[in-house]
């Protein structure tokens, strides 16, 4: 298992963690006989937004005598009233559910206090300047939680915590799919039956969204990472063609700022599937064809960072100048820790030699020797 650093948060997380919901569908030993197998293959991230008093109990359970083992995503504001999950922002009903969740769990702190669930922007204003996140700073002042996230479908609501400086995280959801929707404050547009076949390539909003994380340090937690298992059928699927878990988890791991995917699982054989990511081949990773291939929204001359226009013979870590540069044309001057990263790299956009190579393997005909020349003069 490789682990990376989750946004300035100090935490080193699992790429591939463990998304609890759908352990609410089984009992006390299903639920271990999962989160044993998600340890044993070095998963050590977990998110719990469920509210259900029972899957809580069982994940608990579970989590018994190696809690320190594990980074929890806990969520404020998913309650249980009459029998059913509420989101809610009432203070002593969100209060309530957090103590609820802390007692359930066995623990006396969260690593990872999230805001619950906030797709509009008009309600990230209520939340963020009212009694709620009074509440969550006093959570942490007190250490009950380490850090603040936010969980949001919404890239419009995700850019408004990642500039806000007070926002450390977020759950947001990525797939290729959803990166073609641009924001939208109604969650069911991402899940109806069929996309707009003008849609195309990744929207702005998403794209700029990864970069202003990356930029500032906000670490990405990614929830829907298989679009609903949508993109695992021709016939589902926006772009006509099916992808692997593998694939897919590939794509959300190549995003700028993605610390970890929080996979769904019911069953340790569902573990198995999603850690073969650790040992996959190039070719079983490599989303990137696919969708260049496919008969609908491909991303034609964007880049996504996929790789495949290695290798260089320069020596030139192509995807990584282009993340960088997409990162230093948001800002009117290169910042100098950005160019610092530039500077240090074995071979940078001033190595390359214009054979065009490169050009000739990108599966979404991005012209490489212009972003090159673009990088130089951008870094120099």
């Amino acid at each position: 298992m490789r682990y990376r650093e989750l946004g300035k948060t100090g935490l080193k997380v699992s790429e591939i963690g463990l998304g609890g919901e759908w352990l609410e569908r089984h009992n006390t030993e299903e639920v271990r006989a999962v989160i044993d197998r998600c340890a044993a293959e070095g998963i050590n991230i977990l998110d719990c937004w469920m509210s259900e008093p029972t899957v809580r109990s069982n994940i608990g359970a579970a989590l018994e005598g190696r809690r320190e083992n594990w980074i929890i995503q806990g969520h404020i504001g998913s309650t249980w009233q009459d029998g059913q999950y509420v989101r809610t922002r009432e203070l002593p009903k969100v209060k309530a559910a957090f103590e609820d969740l802390l007692a359930r769990m066995r623990t006396d702190y969260i690593d990872l206090g999230m805001i619950h669930y906030v797709d509009e922007k008009a309600e990230f204003e209520r939340v963020m300047h009212g009694e709620f996140i009074e509440y969550v700073r006093s959570l942490k002042q007190s250490g009950t939680i380490r850090h603040i996230g936010l969980s949001t479908h919404n890239p419009d609501v995700a850019r408004l915590a990642a500039e806000h400086g007070e926002i450390e995280m977020i759950l947001f959801s990525v797939n290729p799919a959803f990166d073609m929707m641009p924001a939208t404050e109604d969650l069911n547009v991402y899940f109806a039956d069929t996309y707009d076949e003008s849609l195309g390539g990744i929207t702005p909003e998403r794209a700029e969204l990864y970069r202003i994380c990356e930029q500032n340090g906000v670490g990405i937690t990614v929830m829907k990472g298989y679009a609903g298992g949508r993109l695992f059928s021709a016939d589902a699927s926006p772009f006509g063609v099916a992808l692997t878990p593998v694939q897919c988890l590939h794509y959300a791991l190549t995003r700028p700022a993605v610390a970890s995917v929080m996979v769904g699982f019911d069953t340790p054989e569902h573990v198995d599937a999603a850690v073969a990511y650790e040992t996959a081949t190039e070719g079983e990773k490599d989303y990137a064809s696919v969708l260049a291939s496919a008969p609908r929204h491909a991303y034609v001359g964007q880049c996504t960072y996929c790789g495949h226009c290695a290798p260089c013979p320069a020596g030139i870590d192509i995807a990584m100048v282009n993340k960088l540069l997409d990162l230093a044309k948001m800002q009117p001057e290169v910042p100098a820790s950005l160019r610092e990263h530039y500077n240090n790299l074995s071979a940078n956009a001033s190595d390359c030699i214009g054979c065009a190579g490169c050009e000739s393997r990108c599966p979404f005909g991005v012209h490489v020797v212009d972003r090159m020349a673009q990088a130089v003069e951008h870094f120099k």
